[in-house]
């Protein structure tokens, strides 16, 4: 198909990359969500998400010790070196509760993320002081 001779290629690609930049995907970032991981306790354990959204879980491992994020639910396994963070995103979710645990030490690190329609996307707060910086 060729273009009218009004219009430069120039102009047709500008275009089409201002559509690229601001279809949906672009509107919609995904909101994230601090956990924390110490004495093998996660912190929150109890996660509220948006229904429907995008998200990103900020997994922090305050431990000195090697533990796996694990979740059927969300179908993620993650392992995260003590002293490390993981970035772990997360497609959007239908409304409901959605277990998850450190898989080293279950019968403490256990949470679920819950996804319902009444919870706003928010940010995750900042990393408190002393926080480990590392990305895994």
């Amino acid at each position: 198909m060729k273009c009218p001779p009004s219009v430069s290629a120039a102009a047709i690609r500008s275009v089409l990359a201002l559509m690229t930049l601001s279809g949906p995907a672009a509107a919609q970032k995904p909101a994230q969500f601090a956990v924390r991981l110490q004495n093998h306790r996660l912190d929150p354990a109890e996660i509220h998400v948006p229904a429907g959204k995008p998200i990103i879980l900020l997994v922090t491992n305050a431990d000195d010790t090697t533990e796996e994020f694990d979740s059927t639910a969300l179908r993620v396994e993650k392992l995260i070196v003590g002293g490390h963070y993981a970035t772990i995103r997360v497609h959007p979710l239908a409304p409901g509760r959605y277990p998850f645990i450190g898989e080293f030490h279950p019968q403490t690190a256990a949470g679920a993320v819950v996804a319902d329609q009444a919870t706003s996307a928010t940010a995750a707060p900042p990393a408190p002081a002393g926080a480990p910086s590392r990305r895994w």
